[in-house]
């Protein structure tokens, strides 16, 4: 048990460590809000429970249904908040996987995973590929989910999330394209504004990880070899101009490029702007190209 010595003994960009090892994230809650219908776009939405131990969770959004018979592509989204913070209950992930439902047309799977310090890594990529297995058990039609069973088309299957979860994104398509997932066609992945080794923060993400390999970790720095058996036909990646985390998204497409992976990949620049900050005002102008650019990406299947 973590003692309450005041000393601190490191400092990251989201958290402090004191002596006796008590973690004292900045910012600790998260708003959640319930799921809902929107009379307005038809998208409905639902939580479910994945796993009880550990715990994993979801929020799928179902788009508007004009027919019975109806199929619709599938988007497996991972929320951001540097592994630490965030939920997939939050409004703005709501919004944003409720808004991409609509205009996409496509049902969302928004993962819950288990987070810093409670769940140190790796639980937010073992929850996040339990998560996708568990998605995959509804190919069939004989899932524990209706929604999925009806109406997800897993022959066209995304999978996308930003910051964090772009790094999360990343781990899912190279387990999918090394031990495959049956059944079940990854058509493309999405990152949006992605986390990866090279910058401050990686001393934070070893010290979050206990298990780590150290600064070449293929999760923080992914070699050629991971890249090049990403389980995807196409990519797209954004960076934002003022975020810190600009070069190594653009290094990763770099890499990718060069790494003899098969697939077609995209990288957009959204010029003048910061870390995620189409999550904080949707209606700016360029948030809205962000979004319509991913949906654009999805509709292209």
């Amino acid at each position: 048990m973590a003692s309450n010595n005041p000393e601190v003994e490191k400092e990251f960009r989201f958290f402090r460590v004191y002596k006796g090892g008590r973690v004292e994230l900045f910012r600790p809650t998260c708003e959640k809000i319930p799921a809902s219908d929107d009379p307005v776009t038809g998208v409905r939405s639902k939580d479910v429970i994945i796993s009880s131990e550990p715990p994993v969770s979801a929020r799928i959004f179902l788009p508007r249904v004009t027919n019975p018979t109806q199929k619709f592509p599938l988007l497996f989204y991972i929320h951001g908040g540097g592994f630490s913070m965030m939920s997939a209950f939050s409004p703005h992930y709501h919004e944003f996987c409720s808004t991409v439902a609509a205009k996409a047309g496509v049902v969302v799977v928004s993962v819950e995973y288990g987070l810093f310090p409670s769940r140190p890594i790796p639980a937010c990529y073992e929850d996040s590929w339990a998560a996708l297995q568990w998605v995959a058990g509804h190919v069939n039609g004989n899932g524990s989910d209706q929604w999925l069973n009806q109406y997800a088309d897993f022959s066209k299957v995304f999978i996308g999330g930003d910051s964090a979860g772009g790094n999360i994104s990343h781990t899912l398509a190279f387990r999918v394209g090394s031990v495959g997932l049956p059944g079940v066609k990854v058509v493309g992945v999405l990152l949006v504004h992605p986390y990866f080794g090279g910058t401050e923060d990686d001393q934070m993400w070893l010290f979050m990880c206990p298990t780590n390999g150290g600064l070449k970790d293929p999760r923080l720095k992914p070699p050629p070899a991971d890249l090049a058996r990403l389980g995807c036909e196409r990519l797209l990646i954004f960076v934002a101009e003022n975020d810190h985390l600009n070069v190594v998204g653009k290094n990763y497409y770099n890499e990718l490029k060069k790494s003899g992976w098969g697939g077609e990949a995209e990288i957009v620049e959204n010029l003048g702007e910061e870390h995620c900050f189409h999550l904080h005002d949707s209606s700016n102008e360029k948030a809205v190209e962000v979004v319509d650019k991913f949906v654009a990406f999805i509709r292209q299947a």
